[in-house]
């Protein structure tokens, strides 16, 4: 049973400038919450009761604070006979925990980055979800993402990614998913329709397993990057691992992947979770 997940909530946000300038923007509405909640939540029921946040080093951290009991509304609710609300307060179960750890936004930039600092900082050596903080999958009436990347996979051997299916039209602006019986075979950035071996896309959601983990961080340790050179990709190790007869599993999904890195997404988000 996989029990941790990683998920970097860290940067600036610079595409939802200037918005973000004041509100993290993992921490963005949707609904009634915050765009990183929806993963949260979906994490939790699949069974996580460990979850790594990195975040930056900004105080105070919006995404802490959300996460923290708030002793004084809680009285309040108390006080006033509204005790039923109390449930919509508490937004972490009390067998859940959230450690986090800070990234420096100065320092190494990219996807791998934030992966690598949780798994040595804690030594982590088993099969972990790994879900980016800024979009999600909505399937309320069915499996969710995280069930069904445990679902996918056979053993702790195995790593999988999470396929979402896109019109064929569309896929020119993602990495695109080379399959075949089931398993990874590598990721096609940004194809033409044509050349795009299919229609899955990644929404880097995944399940990476400690020889896949080690590889990150050897990956991060071992290059130096600068700022200006190249992002510290994780598709440059998961690549690596594939290459050395690494076990990828791709976990398709019927639910519909909404992104809140764009005014036109995050829209979009709000009008998918308001209407159902």
């Amino acid at each position: 049973m996989i029990t941790k997940a990683i998920i970097p909530v860290a940067g600036w946000g610079t595409r939802r400038l200037p918005i973000t300038k004041i509100i993290e923007k993992s921490m963005l509405p949707v609904g009634n919450r915050p765009l990183v909640d929806y993963s949260v939540q979906e994490l939790i029921k699949a069974g996580v009761k460990d979850i790594y946040m990195v975040i930056s080093n900004v105080e105070p951290c919006q995404v802490q604070e959300f996460y923290k009991d708030n002793l004084a509304l809680n009285q309040y609710l108390i006080d006033r006979g509204k005790e039923d609300r109390l449930k919509l307060a508490k937004t972490l179960p009390d067998d859940v925990t959230i450690h986090y750890t800070i990234q420096d936004p100065a320092g190494k930039y990219g996807t791998a980055v934030p992966i690598a600092m949780v798994v040595e900082e804690y030594n982590l050596n088993e099969p972990i979800l790994v879900f980016m903080g800024d979009d999600f999958i909505w399937n309320p009436n069915g499996e969710s993402a995280a069930e069904a990347l445990i679902n996918s996979i056979k053993d702790d051997t195995d790593s999988a990614i999470l396929g979402v299916e896109i019109n064929q039209d569309k896929v020119e602006k993602y990495g695109v998913l080379s399959a075949k019986d089931g398993k990874l075979v590598g990721i096609i950035e940004k194809p033409t329709p044509e050349e795009a071996p299919s229609n899955l896309i990644n929404v880097s959601k995944y399940i990476m397993s400690p020889d896949l983990l080690q590889r990150i961080v050897k990956y991060v340790d071992e290059h130096d990057f600068g700022p200006k050179d190249q992002e510290y990709m994780v598709t440059d190790p998961i690549d690596e691992y594939i290459k050395d007869g690494g076990t990828m599993r791709v976990a398709p999904t019927t639910g519909e992947y909404l992104d809140g890195g764009s005014v036109e997404g995050w829209l979009h988000a709000n009008n998918v979770v308001c209407n159902n």
